[in-house]
């Protein structure tokens, strides 16, 4: 068996455990969107092998199909992971809260993706390749600094390293700041067999987060702790405004279309 089946094999079968403990362990409850994301992973890993295999020619149009659902599904992932850290005031929040999450990523994305493109990009012939290539970074460096963010402020946000959240974004974390890292020096590789050989170390990273996934989402999960009371005060203050911003956008709306005379 050649190094590259051992490691895709190797990955699969750690993918699958860890699919299998979130169910064991009903983790999927809590993070659906994750548990989705990972069975997604495997099942277009599985049809990217079988269509380079088989059907070479129709490769291009399944990277391209797979590297949107899969953005998409890192994204929602994100999404979710912010949404459970409000736990201990979710319910104080409005229902748009979760809304304003995904807006405020996306701003975050929009901010990041002008600085994804490396200069090493340009040899790419193909806009939709470097495209494609810039929306991964894009996701990839939106990973990283949400698990920085988590990080940096646990301590704020009342989680440590025992919680789900963290753990999952740190097993993120990881991988994207080795799959960045690898990227811009393949940028600078001239040759095939090194382009190939670095690629190995991004399947490998996430290997590494998928076998940290397995050790750490096996131990028992730590009892969320509530906010600071000022902690507290502040997300509360910020989902307000947030909420009375979009009420007062949305009568000026309706105010405007009024004296306009439209319906």
């Amino acid at each position: 068996m050649s190094l590259d089946n051992a490691i895709w094999l190797a990955g699969i079968l750690t993918e699958a455990a860890v699919i299998g403990l979130l169910f064991y362990r009903r983790i999927w409850r809590t993070f659906p969107v994750f548990c989705s994301y990972l069975i997604w992973d495997i099942l277009s890993n599985a049809g990217a092998y079988l269509i380079s295999t088989y059907r070479p020619a129709s490769y291009f149009h399944a990277y391209f199909v797979e590297t949107l659902v899969d953005s998409a599904l890192q994204f929602c992932v994100l999404v979710e992971l912010a949404w459970s850290v409000l736990r201990p005031i979710r319910s104080s929040l409005p229902r748009s809260a979760i809304v304003v999450i995904g807006v405020l990523l996306l701003l975050a994305g929009a901010v990041i993706w002008p600085f994804a493109s490396f200069s090493g990009l340009a040899h790419y012939t193909s806009k939709v390749w470097l495209t494609l290539t810039q929306l991964q970074h894009t996701i990839s460096i939106l990973r990283i600094l949400f698990f920085l963010l988590l990080a940096g402020g646990s301590q704020l946000l009342s989680i440590g390293w025992r919680d789900r959240e963290l753990q999952v974004a740190t097993g993120l974390g990881f991988y994207s700041l080795a799959s960045v890292a690898i990227s811009i020096v393949q940028t600078h590789q001239s040759t095939g067999p090194q382009y190939v050989r670095l690629e190995q170390f991004v399947v490998v990273s996430f290997l590494v987060s998928l076998v940290y996934w397995l050790v750490s989402l096996s131990q028992k999960e730590a009892e969320r702790r509530a906010f600071t009371p000022q902690m507290q005060s502040l997300l509360l203050a910020v989902a307000g405004a947030a909420h009375s911003s979009r009420v007062a956008l949305t009568e000026s709306r309706s105010g405007n279309d009024r004296e306009s005379g439209k319906p």
